[in-house]
């Protein structure tokens, strides 16, 4: 919940950032300088390629959770029972022996949604975000292909 409220806020403060920052484009746009007008035109795309991120990335959460609640509803999430550092995170070596049976999972079901999704917490597990992300990314791909 700590983690969504976060989201939250932070998405927050990008719309009001990106709210500051098309206002003072469309002052830059409208004045009488030339080099105004083209830094106020350059302003404009950094809103809205930060508006694109912003949505890219909440939509990644929301369909991501929604298969982990779909997941967690069939009794398919993995069973949490690793050491946990004082920090309250998975031990990555704990994780890490446990990850080649979730490998092993997409190997032999590469078009199993429920198999990507169970390798992107193995992967977070172990602390590879990039790769949990990837891993759930494509989880949520394969669930949006089936529905098709």
């Amino acid at each position: 919940m700590k983690a969504r409220a976060a989201t939250l806020v932070m998405a927050a403060l990008l719309v009001l950032y990106l709210v500051f920052v098309t206002n003072y484009a469309i002052l830059l746009i409208t004045s009488e300088q030339p080099l105004a007008k083209v830094m106020g035109f350059a302003l404009v795309v950094l809103p809205a390629i930060g508006a694109w991120v912003l949505v890219a990335d909440l939509l990644f959460v929301v369909r991501g959770e929604r298969l982990l609640a779909k997941l967690g509803s069939e009794g398919g999430l993995p069973v949490d029972n690793l050491p946990r550092l004082p920090s309250g995170r998975a031990d990555p070596a704990a994780a890490d022996a446990e990850f080649p049976t979730y490998q092993a999972e997409v190997e032999a079901d590469p078009e199993s949604w429920r198999a990507w999704l169970r390798l992107g917490l193995a992967y977070d597990a172990s602390g590879d975000r990039r790769r949990a992300r990837w891993a759930t990314r494509r989880a949520i791909s394969l669930q949006r292909s089936a529905k098709l």
